[in-house]
């Protein structure tokens, strides 16, 4: 693959709405690339973890997060070409419908990120029960916003080859767009869904073999060459981009002292932004991965860093480990600086319900969580910083997302233990979010380092204040 240097060639994989298969699409297509022995940087636009991992799984590389509500969008254009460094091909996996977003502008869409980036937009159509009616919603993606350049469609969920052919023929005819292939329903054992999305490629326990079929079903149906071919002329000029956002990446953050930072993640706990972890890093941070499912107790560090994840699916193996759960608990009193969000701060709490089964929790925070089975938090966040506390500063206005399952049975807290004033999404109670002790945080909003670029320093600089007070 040929490279010169000033620019790279990339895809946007979008649907025209969620569930429409762009992501088994995309992960076959990342797989397929990377097979040829193209170096493939996969992203995902959104908030998203679910899928996010997966397109690391398929690409053998870190996914990254573009989202220009969590970001400013100068830092995700800088992310994207940070990113794409020393690779051959850019796959960026869309969310939702194409136009989207938060608002009637769409301002948060896949389509405006495409513009954003310059990016050609590949559409995945779930063609169940239609066919001439694809040609003409196809139409109207392309005719709603003339800067948009749909450079072809890929048909999902086909019902043989005379389905197929009618919508090719419609596509091709009416659209003036390639079909460059038609893909069968995919066996539902091969991608289980839990929740918003697949369920995480750490908790399948076939995952290779899941990426090995999607590989297969887009190299069986899937002209890849022809579609590499048509990206070739329409790859995005970086040039422009650079000098925009040149330097705002590098400076968000300024080397601190080393430090060591635990980062709970295992199949329990793995929703973690790799940018969040790369700016520790940059901050001489050294990461130690920690697994409350596999280890006794917490090797010695200087802070702890929870994510997300389900917990809840691993709940009686975290009660059996009483060591670490104790553990966990007796450092939090004793100061060691923890931030913890979503399934981390589940972890923090006293309980979770499952039915009618009650898992101890190490009970740093007294909270008794529940699960239910829809969603109780779901989207995007906007919060104030309303109370001191150990990592933000009071008037700052932060921007990240939640999305749970789990409830608030009983809590017990003071208004001042509550850092976050919710001015968008529903926090941990009441509006309020991020409860704190002493130096241990939780919080059900989960921020993306990019956007917030505060956290990182305040995590490392409690980190260094800690290991200073050992000493």
């Amino acid at each position: 693959m040929q490279k010169n240097g000033k620019s790279l060639p990339g895809i946007i994989i979008a649907g025209l709405r969620g569930g429409s298969g762009k992501t088994v699409i995309s992960l076959g297509i990342t797989a397929a690339w990377k097979e040829k022995g193209f170096k493939v940087s996969p992203f995902k636009k959104g908030p998203d973890y679910i899928d996010a991992g997966w397109l690391s799984k398929a690409a053998g590389r870190p996914c990254h997060n573009l989202d220009t509500f969590l970001c400013p969008p100068a830092i995700v254009k800088q992310s994207y070409i940070e990113h794409s460094k020393n690779c051959d091909i850019c796959v960026v996996e869309g969310n939702r419908g194409l136009y989207d977003g938060i608002d009637t502008n769409g301002s948060t869409s896949t389509a405006e990120l495409a513009k954003l980036l310059g990016l050609p937009v590949l559409l995945v159509l779930d063609c169940t029960k239609a066919t001439r009616t694809m040609a003409a919603l196809v139409l109207g993606c392309m005719r709603f916003d003339p800067d948009i350049r749909i450079i072809g469609a890929i048909l999902n969920r086909v019902a043989g080859k005379r389905h197929e052919q009618k919508v090719r023929v419609n596509i091709e005819k009416y659209c003036q767009i390639p079909v460059f292939g038609a893909v069968p329903k995919l066996d539902a054992e091969d991608f289980p869904e839990r929740h918003m999305g697949l369920i995480t490629s750490e908790e399948h326990s076939f995952s290779d073999k899941a990426i090995q079929a999607a590989l297969q079903i887009v190299n069986d149906n899937i002209d890849l060459k022809r579609l590499y071919d048509v990206l070739i002329p329409q790859e995005p000029s970086f040039d422009s981009i650079r000098l925009e956002a040149q330097g705002l990446f590098e400076e968000q953050y300024s080397r601190l002292e080393r430090v060591t930072i635990g980062v709970i993640r295992d199949s329990a706990f793995q929703f973690y932004y790799p940018d969040n972890i790369d700016a520790l890093r940059k901050l001489g941070a050294k990461i130690v991965f920690i697994s409350p499912l596999k280890e006794a107790s917490i090797p010695d560090v200087d802070a702890i860093y929870m994510g997300g994840g389900f917990p809840e699916t691993h709940a009686p193996e975290l009660a059996r480990n009483k060591g670490f759960r104790d553990n966990l608990k007796r450092i939090s009193e004793k100061g060691l600086p923890i931030y913890a969000e979503c399934g981390g701060l589940i972890f923090l709490g006293q309980s979770i319900r499952l039915e009618d089964q009650i898992y101890p929790m190490s009970g740093v925070f007294p909270i008794q969580f529940g699960l239910c089975k829809t969603p109780q938090g779901h989207g995007y966040t906007k919060v104030e910083v309303v109370h001191e506390n150990p990592f933000f500063k009071p008037g700052e206005i932060l921007k990240g997302h939640e999305f749970r399952y789990s409830s608030i049975l009983t809590i017990d807290y003071a208004d001042d233990e509550m850092a976050f004033r919710m001015e968008r999404g529903k926090g941990i109670i009441d509006k309020k979010d991020g409860f704190f002790k002493q130096n241990t945080f939780g919080t059900y909003t989960h921020l993306h380092a990019l956007g917030t670029p505060s956290w990182a320093p305040s995590l490392v600089g409690k980190a260094l204040a800690y290991k200073v007070s050992k000493s």
